[in-house]
């Protein structure tokens, strides 16, 4: 850190020692710029950049978000129309995007090569510092909106990318709540308005606005650079001065964020949202109460109310949550701390409720507070949520997330709003002061401070209204149809002119020469070896035990796997909802409140899940498994079992009341899962179509869950005992010795605790029998197109090529980026203005194509029909080949940390992938030529032919085009 202090160009600001990441952070100024750097060098392989800029929304046309698309749509250094897509296909990134929040827009990205990391950054800080807006309107008008007219006759409609993106965004009865929230707890500041852009002002948005917005906030005098990981940084940033910011003088920028004024009285509003008119209006109303908590820079409150959300409403047993249900207010109590913002905020919701309830609703919220902040909270519950944060933050597994990348966009959580970058990373002193005062009525003092007696407060509700998606659609035609209708001839030619030579500006691929001043590796730069599978079969007290041996930090993952063979088939959704029901009743030793405590005092918690493996030995065949799994320190691994075994042989099924509230809060979410993930939702079950594992899939965890969980919701209170009766025969047969498989993730010190633990649950457990059932399912297209209030829709096609004679090769790998990233980009997202498209093949057979807040259907799905054709005549340059091979490689090589990677050791192990596969399947990607993309086409036909079409969507649209289904029914009923 000394060689910084002799950089002239900066000022070191502050340099402190961030122990919870055992590295140094410095604060830099950037002299001449007035740039703000933060640097974290620490020996993390996964090198992570990010340049940000407080971007404060003064209306919701949405000018951030369609800004954030278009810088990365050329610059002047690199003039290719899209490279963040050519980026995509030609690097070895492990993460790389952008993000519009709020108050701020960043783009970070990350690798672990070197001059890979380094080209990243040069394109990035090329983008946005020097985009290609200026030069080219086009942009503006494919990123975010343009009138589209093609013919005279034609009717007149909006399109864009962000249009549609947020179209499909406002659908969601969950996002528009949340944005009413906003909206009406900051009338006067930016979060009040909607920086994705509301689509109804998105159409508002003038081009020379957006240029104004970068011309104002895209100076590095409003920018927030960070870097991390283990560079050479004094060599970072005297290349960052020399190439861009020495290249500016320091302005004064005012993207301040204004503190919206306390409330002097709570308000009370109301809104809508839209349902199909096959849904139900009852029970269906979103009732809230949110209060403004402080600010983000005060460190304790910052952990304190995520500790209070989870002792308040998200453990088991939460006591507000609770009186709310007991009370009959809703089916599914949601909310908790909404942070990342100057002003955060605590919410309650009551969703699926009656608006008749708003006042009771509003009693038992304030009773319960105000019951809890004199009588005290159960401090084991504020204890359990204390150590279960605790144990998040230590561990940092963000999945395939770098987690320098999160702790880059944690920092921005005070560094934006004029504080200590490292203020919310230094953690420790703020659990330490936590724990001291837990006893002493502290979070008692906050209830009463910021939830009780604090003025800014808004209670609101949101209701129903039937068919408000096909209202707002018709008066936007209406206003579309008169405008056409005032145009002169002349102006009607402009428009047409217009959506042609935009068309055209679409389809044409920018020069050759341009494209090669993307800077991309070369195949040698690659290395040819896997990524090593990990896992050893053992057999402990009778049990087949799976070790995946490496280094954990002494955190343990354990897995517990019981095949779900022992159960006929019409068993299989109850299992699919043992995940949720386990853990959320009653034990014989404790209460579900006390379990919840209990295991996160004690571990890094416990979870269920049921998922499915595909053989690979035997085509058609899959194992399907429910699975217990947690998360504990070595030595408490005998806790692990212990609390397992207690949750599987001795939780109480017959308590009525709690199953019964159970099944309505999985339904809730269940619904909510789908309505975030419809294009996963419409992929998996157009597979299950054809596929027994995805069939499998579907009715433990899908749309054919869904569907049984609303039967299930409607019917268990009048045949409750014969459920519960179910329920109990389910866990008798499911968990038993002879059924059980054991994955243990740790080095070989952890594992040599566990087989006396593994007796704390295998003593616990009967053999069980030997029985078996067949799986059999009703295979055949049903081709299925699923209606909601959505504006938008996911258009999944899907099929296989199993049993063809064509074989798996990893040139498929390939297809997926070439795809994704040129054929489906270009006509699904540049030209047809969906929001995402996506498409894969696996080592099964099955592949698939999807779209994603699409506002077309046909017109997709012919999309996907023209695949063929376009690999048939697939040809392109050399160093395109060379940037998809890149590209898929670095797909496949993702840094994962330990509790992934012994999820994918277990997914080798069970599905017979071996090492020679893996081998093979690498080469074949890295040997690939543009024949080997060409003699692909067979396969992408035998997938097209298969002829599974699944689309989750807009209720007019589907209606439009219901001679493409089989049937059209309602996603949801109520």
């Amino acid at each position: 850190m000394n060689l910084l202090k002799k950089l002239a160009a900066y000022e070191v600001v502050e340099e402190k020692e961030i122990a919870e990441l055992n590295a140094t952070g410095c604060v830099l100024h950037h002299k001449k710029s007035g740039a703000r750097i933060f640097i974290i060098p620490c020996d993390d392989d996964n090198k992570v950049f990010n340049i940000g800029f407080r971007t404060p929304p003064g209306d919701s046309t949405g000018v951030a978000h369609i800004l954030e698309h278009s810088v990365l749509c050329g610059s002047d250094q690199f003039p290719v129309k899209d490279p963040f897509v050519e980026l995509v296909k030609g690097s070895l990134n492990t993460f790389l995007n952008a993000m519009t929040y709020p108050d701020k827009t960043v783009y970070p990205v990350a690798s672990c090569n070197e001059k890979d990391f380094h080209n990243l950054m040069n394109v990035y800080m090329d983008a946005v510092l020097h985009p290609n807006i200026y030069k080219e309107e086009k942009i503006f008008m494919q990123e975010g909106w343009h009138y589209e007219l093609e013919e005279k006759d034609s009717d007149l409609i909006y399109n864009g990318v962000v249009y549609n993106e947020m179209k499909g965004a406002f659908s969601s009865p969950e996002e528009v709540l949340d944005r009413f929230t906003r909206k009406v707890l900051f009338p006067d500041n930016c979060y009040g308005q909607e920086s994705g852009g509301d689509p109804s002002f998105i159409p508002d948005l003038t081009y020379e606005e957006f240029l104004n917005f970068h011309r104002k906030y895209y100076h590095p005098s409003n920018s927030y650079i960070y870097l991390y990981g283990d560079m050479d940084m004094e060599e970072k940033l005297i290349w960052l001065d020399r190439e861009y910011l020495s290249h500016y003088d320091q302005t004064e920028v005012d993207s301040r964020i204004e503190r919206q004024k306390p409330f002097e009285h709570p308000v009370q509003e109301e809104t809508y949202y839209s349902i199909t008119e096959g849904e139900s209006e009852e029970n269906a109303t979103y009732l809230s109460i949110n209060t403004v908590v402080g600010t983000d820079l005060d460190p304790k409150l910052y952990v304190a109310f995520q500790i209070l959300e989870y002792t308040l409403l998200d453990a088991p047993g939460a006591p507000l949550k609770q009186a709310l249900i007991d009370a009959g207010i809703g089916q599914d109590i949601l909310g908790g701390y909404d942070s990342g913002i100057l002003q955060p905020y605590f919410t309650v919701i009551a969703k699926n409720a009656n608006k008749e309830q708003l006042g009771e609703f509003l009693a038992v919220v304030k009773g319960t507070l105000r019951k809890l902040a004199d009588e005290g909270i159960n401090k084991k519950s504020l204890k359990a949520g204390m150590n279960y944060y605790e144990f998040r933050y230590r561990e940092a597994d963000y999945g395939s997330a770098p987690k320098g990348l999160m702790y880059g966009l944690q920092c921005m959580d005070s560094w934006l709003y004029d504080g200590d970058p490292m203020m919310h990373l230094q953690y420790q002193a703020t659990f330490d002061y936590l724990k001291k005062v837990v006893d002493d009525g502290y979070f008692e003092q906050l209830i009463r401070e910021y939830l009780l007696d604090n003025p800014f407060e808004a209670v609101l509700t949101v209701s129903p209204k039937k068919n408000l998606t096909a209202e707002e659609d018709r008066k936007t035609a209406e206003k579309l149809a008169k405008y056409k209708a005032s145009l002169s001839e002349e102006e009607i030619d402009r428009l047409i002119i217009q959506t042609k030579a935009l068309r055209e500006y679409q389809e044409n691929p920018s020069p050759q020469e341009d494209l090669e001043k993307i800077p991309m590796l070369a195949r040698e730069d690659i290395g040819r070896e896997p990524e090593e599978i990990i896992w050893e079969e053992k057999d402990v007290h009778g049990v087949k035990v799976i070790h995946h041996d490496m280094f954990s930090s002494g955190i343990g993952y354990l897995k517990v796997l019981f095949d779900t063979s022992v159960l006929p088939m019409e068993d299989l959704p109850y299992v699919g909802f043992l995940k949720s029901l386990l853990g959320y009743v009653n034990t014989e030793n404790y209460t579900y409140g006390d379990l919840a405590s209990e295991i996160h005092l004690n571990s890094g918690g416990v979870s269920f899940s049921v998922t499915s493996y595909p053989d690979l030995q035997n085509r058609g065949q899959f194992k399907g498994y429910f699975m217990a799994s947690a998360r504990v320190l070595y030595d408490k691994i005998d806790f692990g079992f212990s609390i397992l075994n207690e949750i599987l042989t001795r939780s109480l099924l017959d308590d009525e009341k709690r199953v019964g509230e159970v099944i309505s809060e999985t339904r809730s979410r269940a619904r909510m899962k789908l309505e975030g993930a419809c294009h996963s939702a419409a992929v998996a079950r157009a597979t299950s179509y054809f596929s027994s594992a995805a069939y499998f899939n579907d009715i433990t965890g899908g749309i054919g869950y869904y569907e049984f969980l609303e039967k299930l919701d409607k019917e268990y209170p009048a045949d409750k005992k014969t459920f519960i009766a179910r329920f109990q025969s389910v866990v008798k047969k499911l968990f038993t010795t002879g059924n059980m498989l054991v994955s243990y993730t740790a080095d070989k010190e952890g594992y040599a605790l566990l087989p006396d633990a593994m007796k704390k649950l295998t003593d616990g457990l009967p053999a069980g029998d030997e029985k078996r059932y067949s799986f059999l399912y009703p295979s055949g297209n049903r081709n299925e197109g699923f209606t909601t209030a959505s504006q938008v829709n996911y258009v999944a096609r899907c099929g296989t090529f199993a049993g063809t004679g064509m074989e798996y090769t990893g040139a498929l790998k390939i297809l997926k980026v070439i795809l994704s990233y040129d054929y489906l980009w270009i006509n699904l997202r540049v030209k047809g203005g969906a929001y995402g498209c996506m498409s894969g093949f696996g080592r099964s057979g099955e592949g698939y194509f999807a779209s994603y807040r699409d506002p077309n259907l046909r017109e997709t799905n012919q999309i996907y029909e023209g695949v063929v054709e376009y690999l048939e005549n697939f040809q392109v340059e050399d160093r395109d080949m060379t940037k998809y091979v890149i590209g898929t490689i670095s797909d496949m090589d993702v840094p994962y940390p330990p509790s992934t990677k012994g999820n994918r050791g277990l997914s080798a192990y069970l599905s017979g992938v071996t090492k020679e596969m893996m081998e093979k399947e690498r080469e074949e990607v890295l040997n690939a030529s543009q024949e080997d993309i060409r003699s692909l086409a067979p396969i992408v036909k035998a997938v097209l032919s298969t002829g599974s079409l699944c689309v989750i969507g807009n209720e007019e649209k589907i209606a439009a085009e219901s001679s493409m289904f089989a049937e059209t029914k309602n996603l949801f009923h109520s």
